[in-house]
């Protein structure tokens, strides 16, 4: 028991750190054109905002939006507790959350496949997709219509949370979009550092859903996921500090980290119909996956260096 909890929070990490990686380049950047000042504010208060209030907070947020009925005293309490009444209601609930989480996850990683800019960590498989990129939005349209179907037959609550997962990436994505191009003007503007704070603000909360979305493919306890999520953050916080150059050396990472996002999305969905998935398959599959293209491009980083 004590193993398995340990697995888990060590994959959480392991994945809230490598899938923030673009989080802290992103930080890393926008501080270099700030005062000293400011940058001390944000890696501290911005720290606590980030890692111990949105990531602290969120998962009792997605929990109650998906137990409506329950009180928020009663959601506080269910991480702590065994009130029969909350974990049944928390129970019930699960495949409509896992069905949310592993259609946002799904629907991240497409978007990646597609249409992002990236390293050939798998040449052919990935120059493939990309000459296909038209195809992004018919691909989606067509994943989540099937998922719906069976969904709906499920339940209606199902059916509507694979349209939830939908729209939270596609509103996510948007944001995200926003922030590239808000970077770019911040990177040669002489706009305020308050500005910027707020600016960095935006783009840690909204990574921050990635991350504790990720997370119920790993457990549904939330204690593992703060204490996962809380101690991937914090890596990423030290990263943004000393190491990011170093980071961006390892070029297949960001492969690593949405191949690993693929396989938690599919078991998201798998456990949503009543799969069995042992529980640590989704800690392992991270630990092999992220490995495996650690080690790509530490040869990779070997090749050029020689």
């Amino acid at each position: 028991m004590i193993f398995s909890a340990i697995f888990t929070i060590v994959g959480l990490s392991l994945f809230e750190a490598i899938s923030s990686v673009d989080n802290a380049i992103i930080n890393a950047e926008v501080l270099s054109t700030m005062s000293e000042r400011a940058k001390r504010w944000f890696l501290v208060w911005g720290m606590l905002f980030a890692v111990f209030i949105v990531r602290g907070v969120l998962p009792f947020v997605i929990i109650w939006a998906f137990n409506p009925t329950l009180s928020v005293l009663q959601i506080l309490s269910a991480a702590w507790s065994n009130d029969p009444l909350v974990l049944e209601s928390i129970e019930k609930s699960a495949p409509i959350l896992l069905v949310a989480g592993g259609v946002f996850l799904l629907f991240l990683f497409l978007h990646w496949l597609f249409l992002e800019d990236k390293h050939l960590g798998l040449p052919r498989t990935e120059k493939f997709f990309m000459s296909k990129g038209v195809w992004f939005y018919a691909t989606v349209s067509v994943l989540l219509s099937i998922i719906a179907w069976f969904a709906l037959k499920e339940s209606n609550l199902m059916g509507f949370g694979a349209v939830v997962g939908s729209t939270l990436f596609f509103i996510t994505h948007g944001f995200k979009q926003n922030a590239e191009e808000q970077e770019k003007k911040l990177l040669g503007s002489t706009q305020s550092d308050l500005s910027k704070l707020f600016f960095l603000e935006i783009i840690d909360t909204t990574f921050s859903i990635d991350g504790v979305l990720g997370a119920f493919a790993f457990t549904l306890s939330v204690p593992l996921i703060l204490l996962g999520n809380g101690l991937g953050a914090l890596i990423v916080r030290e990263l943004t500090i000393r190491n990011i150059e170093n980071i961006k050396k390892y070029v297949y990472l960001k492969n690593g980290a949405m191949y690993s996002i693929l396989v938690l999305g599919i078991i998201m969905i798998l456990h949503s119909f009543d799969f069995h998935i042992p529980e640590y398959l989704s800690p392992l599959a991270t630990l092999i996956i992220i490995g495996f293209f650690f080690w790509k491009s530490r040869i990779h980083l070997k090749n050029k260096l020689t």
